[in-house]
């Protein structure tokens, strides 16, 4: 997990960084989220999640909305890979056991928040892929 975070870090920053800013109202269809919905997601979802791994408390965030400008929204994804950052450290072998409440209240393992954060990153940067591919731009990964 330590050794996957900051290459997803990498690539997930990028990606959001190559959407042109009139872009981010973006939805490839009216049922989908917009690009900028994404990127509010994949933040939550550091936050969340890292704070669950890393048994630490969330940040409190300031109050994003879709509308708020690209430089706001890249800031906040930025902010909550620096926690991330912060949080990973602090996951122990022995910790990944003990159990967390997840959405809805739900028990699961401190492990599962690992996974979870995996699995949200490689969904996030394809669904990020696909939103530039169809704006006629390439993910960072295809620029290599």
């Amino acid at each position: 997990m330590k050794e996957i975070l900051p290459h997803q870090e990498k690539n997930l920053v990028a990606a959001v960084e190559e959407m042109p800013a009139d872009r981010f109202g973006y939805k490839p269809t009216p049922q989908q989220m917009s690009f900028a919905r994404l990127v509010l997601h994949m933040t939550e979802s550091n936050n969340y999640l890292c704070a669950k791994a890393g048994d630490v408390p969330e940040p409190t965030a300031q109050e994003l909305k879709e509308t708020d400008g690209k430089d706001k929204l890249v800031a906040a994804l930025k902010a909550s890979f620096d926690f991330c950052d912060t949080a990973m450290p602090k996951v122990t072998d022995a910790k990944l056991g003990d159990t967390i409440e997840v959405w809805g209240g739900r028990k699961a393992p401190r492990a599962f928040a690992l996974s979870a954060l995996t699995n949200d990153w490689a969904d996030h940067y394809s669904a990020a892929a696909i939103y530039l591919r169809l704006n006629g731009l390439l993910p960072p990964t295809a620029n290599k």
